[in-house]
């Protein structure tokens, strides 16, 4: 699993470098992550890497990199 989520890291962190800040639903689609829990988990290694800073309005959460 900590492979697995290793690349889900590595593909996201590759979608924001190429597009800039961009929110969650974008961000799952554009690294072809399959499901939430996938998501929240490489975005948590990233953000354990202190890679990211994810900001909330209301619902909506924007994730960019450092």
């Amino acid at each position: 699993m900590n492979e697995k989520i290793g690349n889900i890291a590595g593909a996201m962190w590759t979608a924001l470098n190429e597009n800039g800040a961009m929110n969650a639903k974008d961000l799952k689609k554009a690294a072809k992550i399959k499901t939430d829990k996938e998501m929240f988990l490489a975005m948590g290694w990233l953000l354990r890497e202190d890679k990211l800073v994810v900001t909330e309005e209301g619902k909506d959460m924007t994730v960019v990199l450092k």
